[in-house]
Formats: C-alpha cells, sequence, structure tokens
C-alpha cells in the first residue's frame, strides 16, 4: 500500500528545493551555525575563533576527537592518556596505528603526576590528550609548556569544563586540537 505524502510537507520540500537547499552542507558544517558559534566563543571565553578556518561540526564530540587523531596520527605513533579517560581515546588511536601510553590519574584528586609525563614522552609521541576529570580543568599552563618543549600538539577534550577556565583561558582553547559537546 502506497502512503500519500502531506500537501504541506510536499509545499515545504518544494519550497526549500527552489530556494536553493538541495545540497549536502559544507564539508565543515553549515556557515551560519559556524559563524553562531564563533559568536558564541566570543561571547563565553572572549576567544576570537575564525568560523571558516577553525571551526569543523562533526556529530558529535567522539567524533571530533577521532578526527583529530586521524589528521596527526600514523602507524607506530605514540599517544598519551591520562586515565580514567573517555572510552572512545583507545579505539580511536589504535585504528589510526597509534600506541597508547595511559599514565593514571593521581587518587584522590585526580591530578597529573607530573614525573610520568616527560619520562613517557619518547620521539614517536605525536599527541597529548589532557582530560579535565569531573569538570576541573587540569593545569593546562604546565602541560601546554611540556607540549612546546617536545613539539606534541595537544588534543584537548573539553566536554566535561565547558565553561571552565584557568588562568583566564577558557577549556577547550588550550590545546591544538579542542572539542566540545553540545550537552
Amino acid at each position: 500500500m502506497l502512503f500519500r505524502s502531506s500537501e504541506s510537507l510536499i509545499q515545504c520540500v518544494t519550497e526549500a528545493m527552489q530556494s536553493g537547499a538541495n545540497q549536502y552542507a559544507h564539508t565543515n558544517g553549515l556557515p551560519l551555525l559556524r559563524e553562531r558559534l564563533s559568536e558564541k566563543m566570543l561571547g563565553l571565553y572572549n576567544t576570537t575563533i575564525d568560523p571558516e578556518n577553525e571551526i569543523t561540526i562533526t556529530p558529535g564530540g567522539t567524533y571530533a576527537i577521532f578526527s583529530a587523531f586521524s589528521t596527526i596520527i600514523q602507524p607506530g605513533d605514540e599517544v598519551i592518556i591520562f586515565e580514567p579517560a573517555y572510552d572512545s581515546y583507545i579505539p580511536n588511536i589504535t585504528f589510526n596505528g597509534g600506541v597508547v601510553v595511559p599514565i593514571a590519574l593521581t587518587y584522590p584528586d585526580y591530578t597529573i603526576p607530573w614525573d610520568l609525563v616527560e619520562a613517557a614522552i619518547t620521539k614517536k609521541t605525536k599527541a597529548i590528550v589532557p582530560v579535565h576529570f569531573t569538570g576541573y580543568m587540569t593545569d593546562m599552563h604546565k602541560l601546554k609548556k611540556i607540549a612546546i618543549k617536545y613539539n606534541i600538539p595537544l588534543v584537548e577534550d573539553a566536554c566535561q569544563s565547558i565553561l571552565g577556565s584557568l588562568r583566564n583561558k577558557n577549556a577547550g582553547t588550550w590545546g591544538d586540537f579542542g572539542s566540545f559537546s553540545l550537552h
């Protein structure tokens, strides 16, 4: 049995197609959405982000992190993560041929054991993934110094720290890649 589409749906589809809204979205996301997110970042974080070159819309934070890993990890490259970690990091890293180098956060305050970070860095280290566990920002100033010293990108997952800041610099803006999930 065939079902006839409603006249209002047919009219909406026809109007959309006639107005040119009949193509796939830009690879980085709809330009207007990227512009609005740039404005939101300026308003919330006082951070200027170029909507044309510095914002990519993904279907979620997990895919954004996967995309970041896919751009920098080659087979055999090492990625330092801090545990407990988001459960997508390890499969995303290994899918791209990377080797996970886990460092356990210090209990009970879940801080980074700084002596272990530099000890874990090798010539194969291609990324460090900071964690803002339970919404408290890690010492990104200290981590950024290490990343710069060794020329290692930071892939910053700011999901748990939206609107968090450290030294007047907001979560998601410290790394070379920043990922947010819209809750």
